[in-house]
């Protein structure tokens, strides 16, 4: 079997299309279709069901990728161990982060180079929602969330004690008030980040809860461009407190707390279990503090819930 072609397939598979695989591939997207021909031919089962427009694993290329994934896992592993035992002072260390959560690493991640500059590190800009999985597969290191996925498979260490706040620009009409109750809030005009996230959906909540309406007239896909949104007045927002600490302490964003919305964020690390840690790895869960799993894959003192650093 083409090892080269499985590789072609789950990046497909990964992508959920044809073109962005041959983009991340570097390959025409008739040499992507034209390989994934010889895998079926090889496998003899059909693995991408053709007659859909949107593309669709079959029974068959679903199985093919969960035991691909497990595969290129095993020789990651592989490479990882092997490249362990040539020198401890020398690989690299990926980790997963969103935007924002990507902020609270910063500190963690200058530490690290400093103790150890033989290292690179990687900051992989990754979906909250799919970073979990990402981590199971091996695909990330580690991995930086503000959720508990409650997965048994994967440890978790708060790092970090955030909450979201409520900013509005200097001139707003709001600017010099404290605090505001929701019911006042019902007119105003909502930046909001077009990202899925536990904090988005409770905010939605809780503005169903108190019958106030939650006008998101403006969506857009970075902290940093909402941010700067705000500060030309053009709406308010939530956003979490340590992305906008300067700007607040600077007098460019005003921050006014909403009464019946509380919302504490807290930003854990988040590492598998039951499976190799390179050094790397095991270097930064040293330095930040997390429980260090024991070579056999299990931790040392049950599923971590360390300390806020």
């Amino acid at each position: 079997m083409d090892l080269a072609l499985l590789k072609l397939f789950e990046t497909v598979a990964e992508e959920g299309s044809f073109s962005r695989a041959g983009q991340r591939l570097f390959r025409s997207q008739p040499a992507i279709s034209l390989a994934l021909r010889r895998l079926e031919e090889d496998l003899g089962v059909v693995l991408i069901d053709r007659s859909t427009r949107s593309l669709r694993l079959t029974d068959a290329g679903r199985k093919v990728s969960t035991y691909t994934k497990e595969f290129f896992t095993l020789e990651r592993e592989m490479r990882v161990a092997l490249s362990d035992l040539r020198s401890r002072a020398a690989g690299k260390l990926t980790i997963g982060a969103n935007e924002s959560t990507a902020l609270y690493l910063l500190g963690h991640v200058e530490r690290f180079r400093h103790e150890h500059p033989g290292i690179q590190v990687e900051l992989r800009r990754s979906l909250s929602s799919q970073i979990p999985q990402a981590v199971r597969d091996g695909s990330l290191e580690l991995g930086a969330i503000s959720y508990d996925p409650a997965d048994p498979n994967l440890s978790l260490f708060r790092l970090y004690d955030d909450r979201l706040t409520f900013v509005v620009s200097p001139d707003h009409r709001l600017a010099g008030r404290k605090s505001v109750s929701i019911a006042e809030l019902g007119s105003e005009t909502f930046i909001a980040h077009n990202v899925v996230s536990p904090y988005r959906a409770r905010v939605i909540e809780t503005f169903r809860l108190h019958a106030v309406p939650l006008n998101m007239e403006i969506e857009m896909p970075t902290i940093e461009t909402i941010r700067r949104l705000v500060q030309r007045n053009l709406g308010v927002a939530f956003l979490p407190k340590m992305c906008v600490e300067r700007q607040i302490e600077s007098s460019a964003l005003r921050e006014v707390a909403v009464r019946e919305l509380r919302m504490e964020r807290q930003i854990h690390l988040v590492y598998p279990l039951g499976r190799y840690l390179s050094q790397a790895s095991r270097a930064f869960l040293e330095l930040v503090g997390a429980p260090i799993p024991e070579a056999n894959g299990e931790p040392s003192d049950g599923r971590a819930s360390g300390s806020v650093i």
